[in-house]
């Protein structure tokens, strides 16, 4: 079998245009390669301005590797490509070249600044309506190269020459303005023509000054200008460039868009379109002058991650009409977008479009979105041929659309694809994988593939339908572990630890979400919480351990120091951090509506337990970092914290102060109990279980842990019992009744139908979805053994009544797989191990074996208990 290697793969970049790494780290994969075969070192070769360098190291590395030749200068352009060495001192062919261009890496790069409309405005009004800007410019024969970089106080879309500039969304995303905006590049090469150009710009409110928050929010957050800053740049044969800038030159016009808002949505009217405003030649004579506002262009970054995209079409699956007359879309899945209608009507007609995800009664409810109006208004030109439109600069989760104003037969138009749902989030790439012989447990998964998706729009949110879709710390904390295995979220979870880090406060505190806004007393101003806190070590060791990227271990140890440092000084010599103010085990199922923190496990407990977890977190950071000085100190805070938690929470039968479940599988999960105490815990807990009825008692602090507290302390079976029961509260509830995605509240729908009366109801949020996690490490039996799938983990535990489980994971190295099933002759696996990385195979009752890359199939025969 010949050597084949990928092209490389750049940083943790999908596409390497207009990069923010100087000296970017590279990765492949060994697409295949003949049995035994091991890689004892690499080529690199660079080309750059047609000098080809070539560098050779005696390493099995091949995931983000170092940079071997001089930094890129900005706006440079590289091909690289790799070849592989084995153990024989054979070479395999080369890979296909990747191209990498540096963006602009300097300050000084930047000659454009931001420019807006100068009308005025009330600031703290809704309905601002935002502007057009357009300007003109010559363009010489002979272009060679023609890059855009665009950013904006607000969001954008581009023109020029009247096409559309790239295909992402809500661009520049939310960051921390003050520190961090993110610019973008576009390859507009195509869209240049000799002689006379145009380019224009939407503007949208979006993050930047649009209303956020509960309670009738807050405006104007980051500023209450609404600007464009761009920066095109034509290259031409010659080696000359010419800029054209954003700057006072410009005009402005009012948009089609009358208001546009996150929460609320979007009013368009045709009627008041620009014909051909984005083309040269149009006669802006009555468009207005622009201010040039400020923008330290120090703070502009590029982007770690991808943008947000369309990524799916969703057809309605039935048209409604309600007891009220009320016509309504069922698009049978709660998805995250905004509708695009086609269609023809008189000048002046408007629909309306309401989203929401629940009917209640047989209509629209809407008090799930508390104030946010959720709604999209397209008013019709009039035009014969007919007219299409969609919300720029909305989003909306929803699974019913509401549709007033329709001309004609709405049931026709629907068939004929008149109305369709557009799916968006960060166009991350799939990685992940997951099936069984339970529809049911399938479709659990589905949802919280669904709920993923819903929820990572630029950054990860706890909802994204209601006036609130913040960064919640505490929800990602729990939920990475199985983001990274169903995406690879690593650019754009990296990204927002940077932000995690500028909203820290100097004392370590981290904000309950990020980036932060202000809100009620309960939430400002910050005050450390563990749980959501501690985002700032999970997340980053998350992130090493599923892709091997110890650059956001480097980068974030200060961060991750910081918040435990804190936590040493808030608990002083006791190690307990048994004072102030705690979410504890949030929407525990017992708490009531009205107090989502009443939980049944102690939250001073919950808070001393995260407290062990990222001391000895921060110690493993250390450690990998080659700073052993600190590593045993920290290591050390973490001994003493969980003696400190045992002396204080647990008896020495065993049995915890909060007798309940939240409680034992922290204790167990954490590895907080000696090893004398750990099976009379495990025990106590399959009781709390089994006297529950196997039904759920944790909220979002101890969903993640319990199955894996019961299942690696020999309680399989129970865990079994507990993800497969249907009754309320369990996770195959929520299916039973209809869910699509992941619920925020273990009951958001009560069994007769009817909406939970919490404020915070929500029908799409991933943190309990986190159990998705041990579906792929324990049911399935895929997990990483060593940092980013160096060594793999095959692991079946089958129980259940489940015949059969399998699952794919994108590794760094390439996919790896494991599918097994059980039958009369016993327990059959297969499993695929890419090459470059190894696996041991761990199968119940049998001596754990390494395997070497390639399909390896073996069979344990079968026991009483499995056939039982």
């Amino acid at each position: 079998m010949t050597v084949t290697v990928s092209a490389p793969r750049v940083e943790h970049h999908r596409e390497a245009l207009g990069i923010g790494e100087s000296t970017p780290r590279l990765s492949w994969a060994v697409t295949s390669a003949p049995a035994g075969w091991r890689q004892a070192g690499y080529r690199v070769e660079i080309s750059r301005e047609g000098v080809v360098e070539s560098f050779e190291r005696n390493t099995a590395d091949q995931v983000l590797v170092p940079w071997p030749s001089a930094p890129l200068a900005s706006r440079e352009r590289a091909e690289v490509r790799i070849a592989a060495r084995g153990a024989d001192g054979a070479w395999s062919p080369a890979s296909d070249w990747t191209s990498i261009e540096a963006g602009l890496l300097a300050a000084a790069d930047w000659t454009a600044g931001p420019i807006g409309a100068i009308w005025n405005e009330n600031p703290h009004s809704d309905r601002r309506r935002p502007a057009l800007l357009r300007s003109e410019f010559s363009a010489r024969p002979g272009i060679v190269r023609a890059r855009l970089y665009a950013t904006a106080h607000g969001v954008y879309q581009v023109e020029l020459n009247g096409r559309r500039v790239g295909d992402d969304l809500l661009s520049p995303g939310w960051t921390v303005y003050r520190e961090r905006l993110r610019y973008y590049t576009y390859d507009v090469t195509e869209l240049v023509e000799p002689g006379a150009n145009a380019i224009g710009a939407w503007l949208g409110d979006g993050w930047y000054r649009g209303r956020l928050g509960w309670r009738g929010g807050f405006r104007n957050l980051s500023g209450d200008d609404l600007s464009f800053l761009g920066q095109l740049e034509l290259t031409y044969d010659d080696g000359t460039r010419e800029v054209v800038a954003t700057d006072t030159t410009w005009k402005a016009a009012r948009s089609p868009i009358v208001a546009s808002g996150i929460y609320d949505g979007e009013d368009y009217d045709a009627r008041e379109e620009l014909a051909g405003w984005s083309h040269a030649g149009f006669d802006d004579g009555e468009w207005s002058r622009v201010q040039l506002r400020r923008r330290d262009p120090a703070t502009l970054v590029a982007p770690t991650g991808p943008p947000v995209r369309v990524t799916q079409e969703v057809h309605p699956v039935a048209v409604l009409t309600t007891p009220s007359g009320r016509r309504i879309l069922d698009f049978g899945q709660n998805l995250v977008g905004f509708v695009r209608l086609r269609g023809s009507a008189p000048a002046g007609t408007t629909v309306t479009l309401r989203t929401a995800e629940v009917l209640q009664d047989g209509e629209l409810y809407t008090r799930p979105l508390r104030e946010a109006k959720s709604t999209d208004r397209y008013t019709f030109a009039g035009r014969r041929d007919g007219e299409e439109w969609e919300p720029r600069f909305t989003f909306h989760g929803f699974r019913y659309v509401e549709v007033d104003g329709w001309v004609g037969d709405l049931d026709a138009a629907v068939a004929d694809g008149a109305l369709v749902a557009r799916v968006i989030h960060t166009d991350l790439a799939r990685t992940g994988w997951f099936e069984s012989s339970d529809p049911l447990l399938n479709k659990l998964h589905d949802n919280v593939v669904w709920g993923m998706r819903g929820n990572f729009v630029d950054v990860p949110t706890d909802c994204p339908q209601r006036d609130e879709r913040l960064g919640w710390t505490g929800d990602i904390q729990v939920f990475a572990p199985t983001a990274s295995f169903l995406y690879d979220c690593s650019g754009m979870l990296s990204g927002w630890l940077r932000d995690l880090e500028a909203e820290q406060l100097p004392d370590g505190t981290v904000p309950w979400f990020v980036p932060v806004i202000p809100a009620d007393t309960m939430w400002t101003p910050q005050r450390p919480g563990a749980a959501w806190g501690d985002a700032a070590t999970v997340v980053p060791w998350t992130l090493y351990e599923r892709f091997g990227d110890l650059g956001v271990l480097r980068a974030q140890y200060e961060s991750a120091r910081k918040w435990v440092d804190l936590q040493a000084e808030i608990s002083g010599p006791s190690r307990l951090w048994d004072t102030g103010f705690q979410l504890g085990d949030w929407l525990d199922p017992a708490a009531p509506p009205h107090d989502p923190a009443d939980a049944r496990t102690d939250r001073h407990l919950v808070a001393t337990a995260y407290f062990a977890l990222s001391a000895s977190l921060v110690a493993g950071m250390a450690d990998a970092l080659g700073d052993a000085e600190s590593a045993a100190r920290y290591g050390t805070l973490a001994d003493e914290v969980r003696a400190a938690f045992v002396a204080r929470y647990v008896d020495e039968h065993g049995r915890m102060t909060s007798d309940a479940q939240t409680a034992y599988a922290l204790a167990l999960r954490f590895d907080l109990l000696p090893e004398g105490l750990r099976d009379a815990a495990a025990e106590r807990l399959a009781e709390l279980v089994r006297d529950a009825g196997n039904r759920i008692a944790t909220g979002f602090v101890g969903t993640p842990v319990l199955a894996d507290a019961l299942s690696a302390h020999g309680r399989l079976d129970t865990a079994y019992d507990l993800l497969l029961e249907q009754e309320c509260p369990s996770w195959l509830y929520q299916v039973q009744m209809g869910a699509t995605t992941i619920w925020e509240r273990w009951d958001s729908m009560l069994p007769d139908g009817t909406v939970n009366s919490g404020s915070m109801t929500s029908f799409n949020h991933y943190a309990l979805g986190a159990v998705a996690d041990w579906l792929h490490r324990v049911v399935a039996g895929l997990a990483p053994d060593a940092p980013g799938y160096r060594r793999i983990r095959f692991a079946p535990r089958p129980g259940g009544g489940l015949t059969s489980a399998s699952a794919r994971h994108v590794t760094p190295y390439g996919e790896a797989e494991i599918a097994w099933q059980l039958d009369e002759e016993g327990l059959r696996v297969r499993v695929v191990v890419p090459v470059g990385a190894e696996g041991v195979l761990d199968l119940e009752g049998e001596e754990p074996e390494m395997l070497g890359h390639g399909t390896h199939e073996r069979t344990v025969p079968a026991r009483v208990k499995e056939i039982a």
